[in-house]
């Protein structure tokens, strides 16, 4: 089993409905939200085994001495004890290869916030097995990137994260304006809007492999 600490915003949400109906899946209930075509079902099949997320805390086996419920347990501390950030603006990008919802700007307040998950969660983890880090290709990442892989488990955080929440998988440049066109057609009605980043939920994997679900989501604290 592996978990993960991911933002995602409540099950009921509209921005969750629309991001089930686009990836063909829910990872509040697991269930499918509606048959996909070929061509969809292939390009998002890599984003909806995961779920509709931002990643903070990536995914992770527990160390020896950890448990699920002590993991969930301290996330609710950790929630009840920070701030909830708010995105002013969501836009739809292509970074790299794949398209992601991210904040139009830069927001300093959810980048703290995700430092603060890797480094408030570091004693849950398992250290990285061969195998783990070979996945993440190290001869590809920066010095600093395979440090912070060796350090925290991954490679993306504090000064090379990016809040991003997965749409595609791989896109062919010659099929990108095409999808682009219809991700902004689908998700319309929340690009441009202001985001409240107002929870966070706790992800598990529970066969390698196998799509993760939400164990469960805690609120963060209102702004004052």
């Amino acid at each position: 089993m592996r978990a993960a600490i991911y933002f995602t915003p409540p099950a009921d949400a509209p921005l969750t409905r629309l991001a089930a109906d686009w990836l063909g899946r829910d990872a509040f209930d697991g269930a499918a939200a509606r048959p996909l075509d070929a061509e969809r079902a292939a390009i998002v099949a890599e984003p909806a085994r995961y779920g509709f997320h931002a990643t903070m805390k990536a995914p992770f086996r527990l160390a020896d001495d950890a448990t699920l419920p002590t993991l969930d347990e301290a996330l609710a501390s950790f929630c009840a004890a920070h701030s909830a950030p708010a995105i002013a603006r969501l836009a739809l990008r292509r970074i790299a290869h794949f398209f992601a919802l991210v904040p139009d700007e830069t927001e300093p307040a959810l980048d703290k916030l995700a430092g603060e998950c890797v480094r408030g969660f570091e004693r849950f983890r398992a250290p990285l097995s061969t195998r783990e880090w070979e996945r993440r290709r190290p001869e590809t990442l920066t010095t600093r990137q395979r440090r912070h892989l060796g350090d925290w488990g991954y490679p993306h955080v504090f000064e090379d994260f990016r809040f991003h929440m997965t749409l595609t998988g791989r896109v062919p440049d010659e099929a990108a304006a095409p999808i682009e066109a219809t991700l902004a057609r689908h998700f319309e009605s929340v690009l441009g809007q202001p985001l409240p980043v107002d929870g966070l939920a706790l992800f598990v994997e529970p066969e390698p492999g196998g799509p993760f679900v939400v164990h469960s989501r805690h609120p963060l604290r209102s702004q004052p």
